[in-house]
């Protein structure tokens, strides 16, 4: 019963989410203004930012903080937007829009011909569109891997309506029958199902670590002792995979280029350790290049 009540609600929201994006930007415009208004997580935001950049200005941190919360709206309003899209048309009018270039798929798409892959991402640019930059990377020319090769882990939200909901919106743009997003719980019952098939694995790793992530590591990120999660660097390692860093980077009002850069062509030959201290660099340097770009509002140090 829930979930038809679920996909009803849906229903209501469809006819808005099929509005154009400048609609929906012009929404969250007011929608960013009102998160200033309300200092949503505001004191969270000014604590990351102070602790992120001990050396920059009062007036730097401001413009930050500005920023970022108009980049939220631009993220709501994009999410929003890709959940009236479907599939294939869906496909042709991100492309069409240029909204996401993408950068490196020719190593990552050598590196799937060996064997499966993992792939690190982050709350950098748009998470929420990350079905939609995964469905072109394995559309695009020269691509030597299936869309259905792709398993993106995910942390299952709290609320049955908001998971329902934000499930839905994520693929929007795969196939009906898509299968590619896997709840961390379950991770290792999927890989280990899959081992005889090459599989590209996109693991979310800057987050605080969860409950269940028994296996931690402290690492030096902006400028804090930060604890990591080493579980897909375990995977990678123990499973011989190729390990490939994803950026999305907001280049432009409703632009984002997507690039993928090679950590190791083994994990077992770098370790575990290595591999996420690496992930953790690279990361920081992409938040330094562009620091509204990153979700400041997450309690990453607690």
């Amino acid at each position: 019963m829930a979930n038809v009540w679920h996909k009803f609600l849906c229903a209501l929201i469809q006819p808005l989410q099929r509005m154009p994006l400048g609609f929906h930007y012009a929404c969250c415009r007011a929608v960013s203004g009102a998160m200033r208004l309300i200092r949503y997580r505001q004191d969270v935001v000014t604590a990351n930012l102070a602790r992120s950049f001990p050396d920059k200005k009062y007036g730097e941190l401001k413009k930050i903080s500005k920023d970022f919360y108009r980049h939220l709206g631009e993220v709501a309003a994009e999410t929003m937007w890709i959940g009236g899209r479907h599939r294939e048309k869906g496909k042709a009018k991100v492309r069409r829009r240029g909204i996401i270039t993408l950068e490196g798929t020719e190593e990552l798409y050598r590196a799937f011909e060996k064997g499966s892959v993992m792939v690190l991402n982050s709350h950098c640019g748009n998470w929420e569109l990350m079905g939609a930059y995964l469905g072109l990377t394995a559309c695009s020319e020269g691509s030597t891997f299936p869309e259905a090769a792709v398993t993106v882990v995910y942390r299952r939200l709290h609320g049955k309506f908001s998971e329902f909901f934000f499930h839905r919106n994520r693929t929007s743009l795969q196939a009906k029958d898509f299968d590619g997003y896997v709840e961390s719980r379950v991770v290792m019952r999927h890989i280990i199902r899959h081992l005889k098939d090459k599989k590209v694995y996109v693991f979310p790793n800057d987050q605080y670590p969860y409950g269940t992530a028994l296996a931690r590591l402290e690492v030096p990120f902006l400028n804090q002792k930060t604890e990591a999660m080493t579980g897909a660097g375990e995977v990678a390692e123990r499973f011989k995979m190729s390990v490939f860093y994803m950026n999305a980077d907001r280049t432009a009002h409703g632009h984002y280029t997507v690039r993928y850069t090679k950590i190791c062509d083994d994990a077992s030959t770098m370790g575990t350790e290595a591999i996420i201290g690496q992930y953790y660099s690279m990361l920081e340097q992409d938040i330094n290049n562009n620091p509204s770009n990153y979700l400041w509002s997450h309690k990453r140090w607690k």
